[in-house]
């Protein structure tokens, strides 16, 4: 028998959407609070993964993407400095081998297919305008204050998740201290949504890119049946913070398009083309958070972004908040009349492979930022290593 109160979530992005719809699976209800007045066309462009896509067809999320996912069909890896190709990772039998498809998508149309979804299940209500305040705790649930529409408003709940993003309340309240904050890595994302017509043919191509530099990376790939170009410049800087980690709008910030075009001002033509033919950069720095030994006390549970803030160079920043999900799901289904053990036995079940992947992903960023000697080894590794042997390297990610 599932609560009669509902999960209260702190959070109305891919993670916490993706939650309410795996607790309804296992039939508990929901409430949902998203502090933004509206969902709207926010971000850029992500990629999924099969461990991420196989949960979203479960879930019913898939087949509404299916107009706007591109599927790619490999991997083109190249140096930054002549634009050589190191070799190609192929992707075209990703359903056969690792049974989900691989998929690039608009986070936009990924949270419209998240919230009409949700919005079909009885079990699931969406709070908009309602901002989590405060929230506390005992034997028999959780109380939580939340903001809408200027107003405080209260709500009980037989537990709290918070899937509130890098700069969490709810983990603040649960794990404060000045150790806990978020702190810049050194690396910045700078972020374009470049229209796929007029641009070179091999950024139109479907396939995922991945340049390789000098403290740099360039990443680029199609979105929206391919009228557009999703691209990524990320590079190491020495940002000292023209924004502040806790603002609610430090990810909307411009960059100067004449710095970037600077830092890349000694690659080669085709990447200072693609380059060059954005206008308009979002400038969006790195944090991390230290690692923390549980993502959950008593009836309140982290998830995303919240409980471990992953690092984009393994791709897997959406994919992980969605696996997270999909455990938090299965473990209220066995643990139906008892959810402090249930978020327990979540925070057991995923914080390994979740810490795994983090490490995992910094020393990818190490590895792609490499120069001289160590770059000309790393690329004859990667020539010599063939492109099944790279990809079989995904498999304990992809096939999870």
């Amino acid at each position: 028998m599932t609560s009669q109160e509902p999960f209260v979530i702190a959070g109305g992005g891919v993670g916490g959407l993706t939650t309410a719809l795996a607790l309804a699976q296992a039939g508990q209800r929901s409430l949902l609070l998203e502090r933004a007045p509206a969902f709207r066309e926010v971000g850029a462009g992500l990629q999924l993964s099969p461990n991420a896509s196989r949960i979203l067809d479960r879930l019913k999320v898939l087949d509404a993407l299916k107009g706007d996912a591109v599927a790619p069909e490999y991997v083109r890896l190249r140096r930054g400095s002549d634009g050589a190709d190191l070799t190609r990772i192929p992707l075209a039998d990703s359903e056969s081998r690792w049974g989900a498809p691989y998929l690039a998508v608009h986070r936009a149309d990924l949270l419209t297919a998240l919230v009409d979804r949700a919005r079909q299940e009885p079990l699931i209500e969406i709070c908009n305008d309602s901002t989590l305040t405060g929230f506390i705790q005992d034997e028999q649930g959780v109380a939580v204050t939340y903001r809408f529409d200027g107003e405080f408003r209260r709500a009980a709940g037989a537990a709290l998740i918070g899937a509130d993003g890098l700069r969490s309340m709810v983990r603040g309240r649960l794990f404060g201290g000045a150790a806990d904050k978020p702190a810049y890595t050194g690396h910045t994302a700078w972020r374009a949504i470049l229209p796929a017509e007029g641009l070179p043919e091999f950024a139109r191509r479907r396939a995922a890119n991945l340049w390789f530099g000098d403290r740099a990376h360039l990443v680029h790939y199609p979105l929206r049946g391919g009228a557009v170009v999703n691209v990524v410049a990320l590079v190491e800087d020495a940002w000292r913070g023209e924004g502040d980690a806790a603002s609610a709008d430090f990810w909307d910030i411009e960059g100067d398009r004449k710095f970037l075009l600077n830092r890349f001002k000694s690659w080669c033509q085709d990447a200072r083309d693609l380059i060059g033919a954005g206008e308009t950069w979002m400038r969006w720095p790195l944090f991390d958070r230290p690692a923390i030994e549980s993502w959950s006390r008593e009836r309140v549970a982290l998830l995303g972004d919240a409980a471990h803030p992953m690092l984009p160079y393994l791709a897997q920043g959406a994919a992980q908040a969605i696996e997270d999900a999909a455990a938090l799901g299965a473990a209220v289904a066995s643990f139906p009349e008892n959810p402090a053990i249930a978020l327990a036995s979540y925070s057991v079940l995923r914080a390994a492979r979740v810490r795994r992947i983090q490490e995992a992903a910094r020393a990818q960023g190490e590895i792609y930022h490499l120069s001289g000697f160590k770059a000309v080894a790393r690329d004859v590794v990667l020539r010599v290593a063939g492109p099944r042997r790279l990809r079989a390297r995904q498999d304990w990610i992809y096939a999870a």
